[in-house]
């Protein structure tokens, strides 16, 4: 069994900063990539940051401010977000793509984190 444990989000001022963690938790798994969602109120879930071993990649609205990265011993991957705009309020998810082996088979496949609530207000 694999799970994804979130950590982290809050309330905070503009201009302020967070750290997100996102740990998988399980065996018998590998990660291809691993990525933060982020979904505010009347809106669709958009792609925030992706890591993997071709790099890392972000969105326009948050180049220069967030900095994701991973911590491949622990399987734990982080958002930290500086330079917070109220815009960026949402809840935030982590997603992991992996590969899981079992005894008879390997396959791909995608886990979502419970999500956390990260509100930037003054």
């Amino acid at each position: 069994q694999v799970r994804l444990v979130e950590s982290g989000g809050g309330l905070v001022q503009p201009g302020g900063s967070l750290r997100l963690s996102c740990a998988v938790a399980g065996s018998a798994f590998s990660i291809n990539a691993m990525s933060w969602y982020r979904q505010a109120p009347g809106k669709q879930r958009e792609l925030v940051a992706t890591i993997s071993n071709g790099g890392r990649n972000y969105v326009d609205s948050v180049k220069g401010r967030f900095d994701i990265s991973r911590d491949s011993p622990e399987n734990t991957m982080y958002l930290h977000m500086n330079r917070l705009k109220p815009e960026d309020t949402a809840v935030y998810y982590c997603n992991a793509d992996l590969t899981r082996t079992t005894e008879r088979t390997r396959y791909r496949t995608n886990y979502w984190g419970q999500g956390t609530q990260v509100t930037v207000s003054s």
